[in-house]
């Protein structure tokens, strides 16, 4: 059977692959349409699988906020290079990825990959996109917040989506407008906390900090009471750095008043209930050239 320009064209343009692979598909299933873009989704799973070994440290954080303000969520999506990052198809994975994360409540990541997105699941376009693109890509992560009564959510992505942040509070009274809430978001962006408040840092953790600071004082031949006060006061400098409360309000002119202090300017019974902060590509070990 001969294989016309135009059947070439159509086949580009249901799968994006390139002409010559489009034209060869075409010869194996002798014109049949169908048939073509089943051999190029099989031999685009092949692409993947040899891609899957290169490191995928860029990439592009995804959100979405239901209607309802109930929920939120972030994707993380990774990919080899910055330019893809900025190519139509990327970032339009990464937005329907949201919108599935958003709509299907994946438990895991494997959930995730297995949900629908319209005929084809997450993972089987993934794979598509893998051979269209040419570069290993893949959703490495995503986080849901949930807001229930009494609490109000806020999100904020960082210019060029590289991280990601959605903050749960407790507004009893509806007193927190969105501006302040994302202004918190935005801080959390900025200044990477650790955890919420002094009482979710682990024991474990302050019993390392605490015997790393005297290791530290070892030669300073001090009395213990007094390594024990410097020590106290290190610890209180420590919950500053890492506890989102205890630190200082980014948006505050005067540099004084933390974010927990800040919100309870506006009402007494506003605090942070939790957030999540997605960098991408943070823990990846990259190879070095």
């Amino acid at each position: 059977m001969t294989i016309t320009p135009s059947m070439v064209k159509d086949l580009r343009e249901k799968t994006g692959a390139g002409m010559m692979d489009c034209k060869t598909a075409l010869s194996e299933a002798q014109g049949d349409m169908n048939a073509a873009v089943e051999i190029l989704r099989k031999k685009g799973i092949a692409t993947a699988a040899k891609k899957a070994g290169r490191t995928a440290a860029d990439g592009l954080v995804g959100s979405q906020l239901c209607p309802d303000g109930r929920h939120g969520v972030l994707v993380e999506v990774n990919c080899e290079t910055d330019f893809v990052t900025k190519t139509e198809d990327f970032q339009k994975f990464v937005t329907r990825v949201a919108e599935v994360a958003s709509k299907t409540n994946p438990s895991t990541l494997d959930d995730l990959m297995s949900a629908k997105l319209e005929s084809q699941t997450v993972l089987e376009v993934q794979t598509a996109l893998v051979a269209k693109i040419g570069e290993n890509l893949g959703v490495r992560r995503f986080a849901r917040v949930e807001a229930g009564a009494g609490k109000k959510l806020a999100r904020y992505i960082h210019a060029g989506s590289k991280i990601g942040v959605i903050v749960s509070f407790f507004d009893p009274a509806g007193k927190l407008d969105d501006q302040t809430a994302r202004e918190v978001a935005m801080h959390v962006a900025a200044m990477h906390p650790q955890y919420v408040r002094r009482d979710d840092v682990p024991e474990s953790v302050l019993s390392k900090e605490r015997e790393i600071m005297i290791a530290q004082m070892a030669d300073t031949k001090k009395p213990p009471e007094i390594l024990d006060k410097i020590v106290s006061g290190k610890i209180g400098k420590l919950f500053t750095e890492i506890c989102l409360e205890d630190q200082i309000f980014v948006r505050d002119p005067d540099g004084k008043s933390s974010v927990g202090a800040w919100l309870k300017k506006i009402d007494q019974g506003i605090k942070v209930d939790t957030f999540v902060r997605l960098q991408v590509g943070e823990g990846v070990e990259k190879k070095s050239e």
